[in-house]
């Protein structure tokens, strides 16, 4: 099982990246996926979270309104929109699936979620 995160970069302050997030040998149309970033005190945070069939999202409040998660089953890809970046964005970005799921929640623990990318990195400049 591999999930691989690209899209990341160097954007200035205002600017917008589109994150990627693809899993192979795995499907993911049943699994709760997130995008997390490290956190003061914290290993890593969850950014953004979206259900297998995305109807339900969540958001970490610091990036509400600027970044929008979504996915595409069919293309077993998750993607991570952000707008009206800030320096404080700056970090490394993880993507992970949670375990197969019948309910379709978001799950918003890093702790739930069991297959890792190894991250993609934002550098947002002032």
């Amino acid at each position: 099982v591999q999930v691989v995160e690209s899209g990341g970069g160097l954007v200035q302050a205002g600017g917008s990246l589109k994150l990627s997030c693809a899993s192979s040998g795995l499907s993911i149309s049943r699994n709760s996926m997130g995008w997390f970033r490290p956190a003061p005190g914290k290993e890593r945070e969850v950014v953004a979270a979206i259900s297998w069939s995305g109807d339900n999202r969540y958001y970490v409040d610091s990036v509400k309104g600027r970044f929008t998660i979504s996915r595409d089953n069919a293309k077993h890809s998750v993607y991570l929109q952000m707008s009206s970046l800030k320096p404080e964005d700056t970090a490394v970005y993880y993507c992970a699936a949670g375990p197969f799921r019948l309910s379709n929640t978001v799950l918003t623990g890093v702790q739930e979620y069991n297959y890792w990318g190894q991250g993609t990195k934002v550098t947002v400049s002032s």
